[in-house]
């Protein structure tokens, strides 16, 4: 066979049928298991209809989350085998910090047992500095750092651009903060840092764009506020920006990395998810006071600054997490999956928004379930109703999560997503086309779909998502 012939096999596989080609094989397997339908409801009523709730071995494909879920390399197993578990000192730290280094460009990081205990040491050290100003504006806040700007009393602001909110569009950066919106935000003097999320996950896992980001750092610059970043899928967003922006198709993921890093002051990483480990999390800042500042919050809350909660194992699990992540197979391969999901699912008739994201598919439950009030929770009922029919796991993320009480009322958000978050390296091809049909199924029903309400809910707000009993209207 010729060479020409081969290659024009390779392009049809990998481009006109559209399939997602692993850059891996497997070398280990779990076994899981359906349970029968009137078993997934039974579990549903014990779990209080709140997928959170579930237990793992009841559900069948589990798309609740990407983060802490995937599955670690063969170098990353080695990895582990080399943790030094010294309390204070360990190689297994020098080697974490090296790898934040060579691949981010800080030269200050602090070790934390994952995401949001970054958030809360850093958001909050910021917010405390820059008192009385309290607002934290965002291109879109998540869940757990929303809620801890709140419970810290400041005032976290979304300011995504206005394609975001079109959810048929291809506009391709819809991660994107609105520029106007923050500057006359800023020009209030009461902003106390801002924040980019990347890729931009309350919004459909959309990358921020180059440009967003410069003009971002340009007015944090102007109005002299700190620019934070969120990093947990930095590479994904890079990702993205090659593949999406027409001046970077030449560059390497790399180069756009830290490109982009350059801009931030600080920035805080969840290492569950492109970290590619199971665990683990840290802050970076070019700021050697900022670090002093926040040393002694991790010497209290999380553990020693170079183990920060974590065991030395998990430490270098993360810094060849770091490296591996970057390789630009490993990201065809993971956005392809995101891609043919997103594509399936719209096969089988979903109303899924566009574009696709990096980590994670996001149907507007609004359009599929027009019957549902947002007072019944329609995101997820969604996901409760896709359990019930499939064994498939999802999350909702529209007013349970995000709703808010005021003076005026309930304040739903804008969005009523039910997110299919793809753990990294876990699932083939066959996986996402049961998926696709089963959700295809369930949204050709609508009225099969009951509300839900709230039996209980914890006291602190921007959490009962996680945690909430509810039952069926």
């Amino acid at each position: 066979m010729d060479k020409i012939t081969v290659h024009h096999i390779c392009f049809w596989g990998v481009y006109y049928l559209d399939l997602p080609i692993e850059y891996y094989r497997i070398k280990m397997i779990e076994k899981i298991g359906l349970p029968p339908r009137e078993e997934r409801y039974n579990r549903l009523v014990d779990a209080g209809w709140n997928v959170f709730r579930l237990r793992s071995r009841d559900v069948f494909i589990d798309l609740l989350t990407d983060s802490g879920t995937g599955a670690m390399s063969k170098d990353q197993w080695a990895s582990l085998m080399m943790g030094d578990e010294s309390y204070a000192g360990a190689d297994s730290w020098y080697r974490f910090k090296e790898a934040v280094e060579n691949v981010l460009g800080f030269p200050f990081v602090l070790p934390v047992h994952q995401g949001r205990a970054a958030e809360r040491i850093l958001y909050t050290t910021l917010l405390d500095i820059s008192k009385p100003a309290d607002i934290v504006p965002a291109n879109t806040h998540f869940d757990t750092g929303k809620a801890v700007i709140e419970f810290y009393g400041g005032k976290p602001f979304d300011l995504p651009v206005r394609e975001a909110l079109d959810y048929k569009t291809n506009y391709p950066f819809k991660g994107d903060i609105d520029l106007e919106e923050l500057e006359n935000t800023l020009s209030t003097g009461n902003v106390s840092f801002i924040l980019l999320v990347l890729t931009n996950n309350t919004m459909g896992g959309h990358p921020v764009s180059p440009e967003n980001i410069r003009e971002t750092r340009k007015l944090a610059s102007d109005y002299d506020v700190p620019l934070v970043m969120d990093i947990s899928r930095f590479a994904e967003n890079a990702f993205l920006v090659k593949e999406r922006h027409p001046s970077y198709r030449d560059k390497s993921v790399r180069d756009i990395v830290r490109e982009t890093m350059s801009y931030a002051d600080h920035v805080i990483m969840s290492a569950k998810k492109d970290g590619l480990a199971n665990i683990g999390g840290f802050i970076a800042t070019r700021s050697e006071e900022l670090y002093n500042r926040m040393s002694g919050r991790v010497v209290l809350e999380e553990g020693y600054v170079t183990y920060g909660g974590l065991a030395g194992r998990d430490l270098d699990a993360i810094a060849t997490g770091l490296r591996e992540v970057i390789d630009e197979d490993y990201l065809k391969s993971r956005v392809s999956q995101t891609r043919y999901l997103h594509k399936r699912l719209a096969e089988e008739g979903v109303a899924v928004v566009h574009p696709y994201g990096g980590h994670a598919v996001y149907v507007d439950v609004l359009e599929t379930l027009p019957h549902l009030p947002r007072e019944q929770f329609p995101a997820d009922a969604l996901a409760v109703h896709l359990y019930l029919e499939s064994g498939v796991r999802g999350v909702g993320l529209g007013a349970l999560a995000f709703a808010r009480e005021t003076e005026e009322g309930v304040v739903y958000p804008e969005n009523e997503f039910l997110r299919l978050a793809i753990p990294r390296r876990v699932y083939t091809v066959s996986h996402l086309d049961y998926v696709a049909k089963s959700l295809g199924y369930v949204a050709s029903r609508p009225r099969e779909v009951k509300g839900l309400r709230i039996v209980w809910e914890p006291p602190i707000r921007g959490i009962r998502h996680f945690l909430a009993r509810l039952e069926p209207v």
